[in-house]
């Protein structure tokens, strides 16, 4: 058995049953494996930053690593903004990435470079195999890595011939490490913190399962305290039923008035907030100065162990929850749209179960107020801030949940940065449906330039932000990638098209003109 084969027998054993691959010369061996070991699920990526965002997406709907098969430093690079979202998300991954053989480094090769410098940024963990003789028990150690709580990034370097040579072991399963204990001394602390309106309590990571939500909602019944979500998060269970979290805002100013009331802040999987970006003369912290802040709990922590402690402390168990969202379907909108009517169609039309992967930045801000009451459904947020996150975590979270239907909603410059999902998406027939914001613009930095003190912008500073010289024909391609593709500008349309996308079978995707 050689190197590469005893890598498939060892991620198989450990549960990473599907690779994101774009792979080239040095990991040709690894495909040959794939090829004649069964069990592993190979999905191909045109482009090394799909392949990264769709193992992202796939572990936050599967709650287990999908690998990569990215080629040398350069793939990796490629590959590397997702990364950094998977990272922030605390998504666990792993990434095997392809190395020359130990001999030709010494050439200085073309493709020679520091595979593990690229990495370490984006990793938790990073290892290059010395030989066949390791590659089993390094993939191994990887993938524990990789399961560990919340999720991290594993990077496992694999020269050409450690796969090649023979020698392979492979090695048993291992157990996911159990997720650290919660600050069980701050238990008290957070109880009486907890007491009216002008407590919060602030949740992230896993604490937005539904059953973690509903113990949420109890707490808030008992004590009165208010109850919201970090901006981003990497999953969130919302929908009719399940107990509603609004966010904490992403515009600085409107965050600074929704935190003010706050004089105690209790943290449960979430950071104390603080600004996306710094802006002259505002403030980077954004709660009140003097708020009490309690870590209860951290991301990588037993979140659902910490609610039910502080839920117990404060003899929750039988209130009933407060927040619970009551179904609240909109009247179907006419006329062109705006941001509002469109807010409305996708409430209408987000599915039972349905996931919705958001990367709509400006568009979307009025999604989440108008989505609570939707049917129930699991939302996904870009955690990391680097865009093209949208179009492949959809990749990611429908070969996780194939029986799901996915919704992916991103703006016309986002998908740009990864436009060769579309093609992964019809050749898995995956069943998502895009929406394209098309704006003509990269819409969020022509509020940017106001926010950080630039005033009265030229024509040249407006230019180097529009998309509309030429204008983006998304319809042509989706065509040419194979997946179906109409282009909006009425409610009446968008309200047909979606039903459309949503019952057919395969992706779909509609240019929604803003």
């Amino acid at each position: 058995m050689n190197g590469a084969e005893s890598l498939v027998h060892t991620l198989l054993a450990n549960g990473v049953e599907v690779c994101f691959t774009n792979p080239g010369t040095s990991e040709m061996h690894f495909v040959a494996a794939l090829d004649h070991i069964p069990g592993m699920r190979s999905v191909l990526a045109l482009q090394e930053g799909v392949a990264t965002g769709a193992a992202d997406g796939y572990y936050r709907m599967a709650r287990k690593p999908a690998s990569t098969l990215l080629h040398l430093g350069p793939g990796l690079a490629n590959g590397l903004s997702n990364l950094h979202n998977a990272k922030k998300a605390g998504s666990g991954v792993v990434n095997i990435v392809g190395e020359h053989a130990a001999s030709h480094i010494e050439l200085d090769a073309p493709l020679t470079s520091d595979i593990e410098g690229i990495a370490r940024p984006v990793s938790h963990w990073v290892r290059t195999s010395p030989s066949a003789e390791t590659v089993g028990k390094d993939a191994a150690a990887a993938v524990e890595a990789a399961m560990t709580a919340p999720g991290q990034i594993a990077t496992l370097i694999l020269p050409s011939d450690t796969a090649w040579n023979t020698g392979g072991t492979p090695a048993e399963g291992r157990e996911a490490p159990a997720p650290s204990p919660f600050e069980e001394g701050a238990l008290d602390t957070a109880a009486a913190a907890l007491d009216g309106p002008e407590t919060l309590l602030l949740l992230g990571g896993t604490a937005l399962t539904e059953e973690n939500l509903e113990t949420a909602g109890r707490i808030a019944a008992k004590t009165g305290c208010k109850i919201l979500s970090e901006w981003s998060n990497a999953r969130m269970e919302r929908g009719a039923g399940r107990v509603a979290v609004g966010r904490v805002p992403y515009p600085i100013d409107i965050a600074l008035k929704v935190l003010e009331p706050f004089k105690r802040i209790v943290l449960v999987g979430a950071r104390a907030p603080i600004g996306f970006f710094a802006y002259p003369g505002k403030p980077a912290v954004l709660t009140r100065e003097g708020a009490e802040i309690t870590t209860l709990a951290k991301a990588g922590a037993d979140l659902g162990g910490a609610l039910s402690a502080l839920c117990t402390t404060l003899g929750a168990e039988q209130t009933p929850p407060a927040e619970v969202a009551e179904a609240d379907v909109p009247e179907a909108p006419t006329g062109p749209l705006d941001l509002d009517k469109l807010a409305a169609c996708i409430a209408r039309a987000i599915p039972r179960d349905g996931i919705v992967v958001d990367e709509s930045v400006t568009t979307g801000r009025a999604f989440s107020p108008a989505t609570k009451g939707a049917a129930p459904h699991t939302w996904l947020n870009n955690c990391g801030g680097s865009i093209g996150y949208g179009l492949p975590t959809a990749i990611g979270a429908a070969v996780a949940c194939p029986d799901r239907r996915v919704m992916a909603l991103t703006g016309d410059g986002s998908a740009m940065y990864t436009v060769q999902a579309l093609w992964t998406m019809a050749r898995e027939e995956l069943d998502i449906t895009t929406l394209i914001f098309a704006n003509r613009s990269y819409k969020i930095l022509r509020g940017e330039l106001t926010n950080v003190g630039v005033g009265n912008p030229g024509p040249r500073a407006i230019d180097m932000l529009s998309l509309d010289r030429p204008a983006l024909d998304w319809v042509q391609m989706a065509h040419s990638m194979g997946v179906d593709a109409v282009r909006v500008t009425e409610c009446e349309e968008l309200e047909a098209a979606l039903a459309d996308g949503l019952s057919r079978k395969g992706p779909s995707l509609i240019e929604v003109v803003i």
